[in-house]
């Protein structure tokens, strides 16, 4: 035993991740001999295009690309994520100063969060989100505001709602469209409120947006948050390539946006980690800068092909779903009893179905739960047999 062992207490009263106690659960069951089908984790399950794949394997065979690439990442990946906002928002972005690679969007929420707040600052979080948000801000050791959002307001919160004296205090907003878990979107009229909100009252906007490029039905791609008028002046965007080009696993992001916000996260992120692997970078300029539309709807028409299977099969699962998802990897449904615990516990325990419970994401949640779009599709067709034949049992 260690001598006066104790953990801090920014840990001590971290809850554990969700989906690292999922995941052991999982663990367990398998161990005992038992087949899952996870419908849970938002992971693609398809390829990146073939030519991102080549570039890694060229690029790694390379000697002299296995050094340090920089605290900064390198200056083409930094330039493709300025010609790729170009390309697709119009927004132009200095990629010395306004563009800043990360290890997945994830280690940025996290960092940013504690480049950014402290004890007494308050960060407004969505009440359905993704943990990251809340998590980043207790282990800062800021306060946490939950904002309200509910089917009744699209999934989308009511800024005028949060009370003056919260607003005074606030630091930092978070939103996230596409949504995760609900699949909602906001509009730029919706963005352009929220910039003008964080002005007045001197909040940076932090928009987590992996999605955007995942919408479905004709929708076009989804809105940044940089889009309206002089947005740069308080606004930080995350992107990745996990969702938008299937690289989960490749940990590769970006941080756009203000200067001044970067060049905190970049003085927090210098002392945590030192960059990615030269040929990831490479591989991520071939995605952004070569992926041709086609790919990216015919990837989107399958997830609405299965996103359609799902809610098809819900009446018969004892689920039902408010509107189905415009974006995003997922369905979000109501449990006809209003248990999302109890109904994802027997669901796993008689079904061998796992997915996750709608109050893992906060509050309003609760009742809800969320089935992802990355199932194979022979994997889902039995998932979703397996769902009917349990229900009806």
């Amino acid at each position: 035993m260690i001598k006066n062992f104790s953990l801090a207490a920014r840990v001590e009263n971290l809850p554990d991740y969700p989906f690292a106690i999922i995941g052991q659960r999982l663990h367990e069951l398998r161990m005992q001999g038992r087949e899952i089908i996870q419908v849970d984790m938002g992971s693609p399950d398809l390829p990146p295009p073939s030519a991102v794949i080549e570039t890694l394997a060229t690029v790694a065979s390379q000697p002299n690309k296995h050094g340090y690439a920089g605290y900064r990442g390198t200056p083409a990946f930094r330039k493709s994520v300025s010609r790729y906002y170009d390309n697709r928002f119009g927004i132009k972005l200095d990629p010395e100063h306004e563009v800043l690679p990360l290890i997945g969007s994830k280690e940025g929420i996290v960092n940013f969060m504690l480049a950014m707040v402290g004890p007494g600052d308050v960060v407004l979080v969505p009440s359905l989100a993704y943990p990251a948000y809340a998590m980043g801000a207790q282990l800062a050791e800021a306060e946490v505001y939950i904002m309200p959002m509910r089917a009744e307001t699209n999934f989308l919160p009511v800024l005028e709602d949060i009370p003056e004296d919260i607003r005074q205090r606030a630091k930092l907003l978070w939103l996230n469209y596409p949504n995760n878990p609900t699949g909602a979107l906001a509009s730029l009229e919706y963005y352009e409120n929220a910039v003008a909100f964080c002005r007045k009252y001197g909040i940076m906007l932090c928009s987590d947006n992996p999605y955007f490029e995942l919408v479905y039905d004709g929708e076009p791609i989804a809105p940044s948050a940089l889009l309206p008028d002089n947005a740069k002046d308080i606004t930080i965007e995350f992107m990745s390539l996990s969702k938008s080009h299937n690289m989960a696993g490749w940990r590769l992001g970006a941080a756009v946006g203000n200067a001044e916000a970067l060049a905190a996260l970049l003085k927090v992120k210098s002392n945590v980690d030192s960059g990615h692997f030269h040929a990831i970078y490479e591989a991520g300029i071939t995605a952004l800068d070569t992926t041709p539309h086609e790919w990216i709807a015919e990837r989107n028409l399958r997830y609405a092909v299965r996103r359609d299977k799902i809610i098809a099969a819900l009446p018969q699962i004892g689920l039902e779903i408010d509107a189905p998802p415009r974006g995003s990897l997922y369905v979000w449904a109501r449990v006809q009893d209003g248990d999302d615990v109890g109904y994802t516990d027997r669901c796993l325990m008689e079904a061998g179905i796992s997915m996750a419970a709608g109050s893992i994401y906060g509050e309003d949640g609760r009742g809800y739960v969320r089935m992802s779009l990355g199932i194979p599709d022979d994997v889902l067709d039995v998932a979703l047999d397996k769902l009917i034949r349990w229900w009806n049992s």
